[in-house]
């Protein structure tokens, strides 16, 4: 998956389907579920060299097509391509071909959005099954090491499947023509548009607005983490193995952000995380519900689609359903079009002056919550438990086992009982939905102000036009205006249905009494869509 549905001024190098829950039951690109010693007691990630490092390794070509390595821009590592080469794809084509891929209904083209894809080369049907990857062909923790006292050495050290298969392609790279992997690593992005790739200070200038911002710092401290604890317990007493450089903190990057963005779960196989090359040149569509499994009888990997296709045109995948935020997070890119899995987390806390503060945040905590508290708005609505969490805040009841109550009711566990959080007074109610219009409206502000405040850096027009293409004079300054204008989107809307229902709360509430009961709250005439809060409180954690 190399640009996939997205901005066209970011070269996407993110070809995988969903990175991040590992436990979903489709083959999705998973996401980073690697650990770390200090916190989790498994070892992590491994790491990349520079240029100088590796003179003499440079990744195999077929003969006849040696001269695609001119096309390579400038960068720190050796090995890979420039995330438009077509040539480099239909290298690895071609070896995979005289390996045992079956002949392939899709070639490698340049598509839309301005990097590459795989198009269909005629009529595709519904259904249809595509790829037929071999399990030979497919990278696994079980895969054989072109250094195989390397991998030895990290197995026996228990060093878990992530930092494992970094640490693989990062062996694999080193080996040049001497890998049997070299081909799928000279079609690699040599630069990957990943989060890892960003500085502390681009996040701080770039998404200081974004209610990721606090995730993406932690993504790039957890790998630094990860490759300091990793070569003081693994590569530091194997540096014959393990030579520093070529196992350094930048080459971890460019290894974990491609397994950002091509890595999957193969339900079908015990949900075993791979690599698998060709596939992962198709790219994500929000609008398309096809990924990646094994099929039983073949024992190769293989695409069903759910849709058909026109000849010529780009076949799609699914990286899962996703948030924009964390489709930038995992994969480098936010969709051109409407995400309807699209969210925003906003921040709910407890008043600190409040006289039952400490037996509310108890209350919290004992059930696996805090104050602060994240919780995901949706174009479809808010979550249940975002309400249950108001009420609770907003509360001048002295029962704790009410409180105990209503922080059941914000967690997961509290979604069964769901009609008792309508049941109450509408004086109460009216708070409740005060307190969370409060909450999208600040949100709402430090947006705003972020990219007014940011207007100098990042040009009027791209202030205003956010996902436009054509702009592209600095994609991370167009990724961030397109995250924040998304994330608007979501709490004007949230904003507008909350500030109807609280006109028609404080109408009812002039001519009826305090203590009669409410049904639940709909949207207003022209957001015929379901109740107010219906959405489940799912919440991501991109950096476990």
């Amino acid at each position: 998956m190399e640009y996939g549905v997205l901005l066209h001024f970011l070269p996407r190098d993110c070809t995988g389907l969903r990175l991040w829950d590992g436990g979903a039951p489709q083959a999705q690109y998973h996401h980073r579920h690697f650990f770390f010693y200090g916190r989790h007691r498994a070892p992590s990630l491994p790491c990349v060299a520079s240029a100088s490092s590796f003179s003499d390794c440079q990744p195999v070509r077929l003969e006849q097509k040696r001269r695609v390595a001119s096309t390579r821009p400038e960068a720190a590592f050796p090995w890979g391509c420039d995330v438009e080469s077509l040539e480099s794809g239909q290298i690895l084509q071609e070896w995979l071909s005289s390996q045992g891929l079956p002949p392939q209904k899709m070639e490698l083209q340049r598509v839309e959005a301005g990097g590459r894809g795989l198009v269909a080369q005629r009529k595709l049907r519904k259904g249809e099954r595509l790829l037929y990857v071999p399990s030979s062909l497919i990278i696994t923790t079980q895969s054989e090491w072109s250094s195989p006292k390397a991998g030895n050495v990290l197995q026996e050290n228990g060093v878990p499947e992530w930092p494992q298969l970094a640490s693989f392609l990062i062996s694999e790279a080193s080996q040049g023509k001497n890998s049997p992997w070299s081909s799928y690593i000279a079609a690699l992005p040599q630069q990957p548009r990943s989060i890892l790739q960003w500085t502390a200070l681009d996040v701080d200038t770039y998404l200081a607005g974004s209610s990721i911002k606090d995730r993406a710092l932690e993504c790039i401290k957890d790998v630094n983490y990860t490759y300091h604890d990793l070569q003081e317990r693994i590569f530091s007493r194997y540096p014959e193995l393990f030579p520093s450089k070529i196992y350094s903190l930048e080459s971890i990057k460019w290894a974990f952000s491609i397994l950002f963005s091509r890595l999957v779960r193969l339900p079908s196989a015990g949900q075993q995380l791979a690599l698998v090359p060709w596939a992962d040149m198709l790219n994500h569509s929000t609008e398309v519900n096809a990924f990646l499994d094994v099929e039983a009888s073949s024992k190769t990997v293989i695409l069903e689609l759910d849709r058909a296709y026109e000849k010529g045109e780009q076949v799609l995948i699914s990286y899962g359903k996703r948030s924009n935020a964390e489709l930038l997070l995992s994969y480098g890119f936010i969709p051109a079009g409407p995400n309807t899995n699209d969210f925003v987390e906003v921040e709910a806390e407890l008043d600190p002056r409040d006289e039952m503060f400490t037996a509310k945040l108890d209350a919290l905590q004992a059930h696996g919550l805090s104050s602060p508290q994240r919780f995901p708005v949706k174009l479809t609505g808010l979550p249940m438990q975002l309400l249950a969490f108001a009420r609770l805040a907003v509360s001048t009841s002295m029962q704790t086992q009410y409180y105990s109550q209503m922080a059941i009711a914000a967690t997961e566990k509290g979604l069964a009982s769901n009609k008792q959080q309508w049941d109450f007074d509408l004086e109460d109610k009216i708070k409740a939905f005060q307190f969370i219009l409060t909450i999208c409206e600040a949100s709402i502000s430090n947006l705003t102000r972020f990219l007014k405040g940011k207007e100098d850096l990042l040009g009027d027009d791209i202030i205003h036009r956010g996902t436009a293409a054509e702009i592209g004079r600095q994609p991370k300054a167009e990724l961030a205006v397109a995250l924040c204008n998304s994330e608007r989107t979501i709490l004007y809307r949230a904003q507008h249905v909350l500030r109807m229902e609280l006109l028609e709360l404080r109408a009812k509430k002039s001519g009826s009494r305090l203590g009669s009961k409410l049904n639940p709250p709909s949207f207003g005439p022209l957001e015929k869509i379901g109740n107010l809060f219906g959405v489940n409180s799912t919440r991501f954690e991109p950096c476990e």
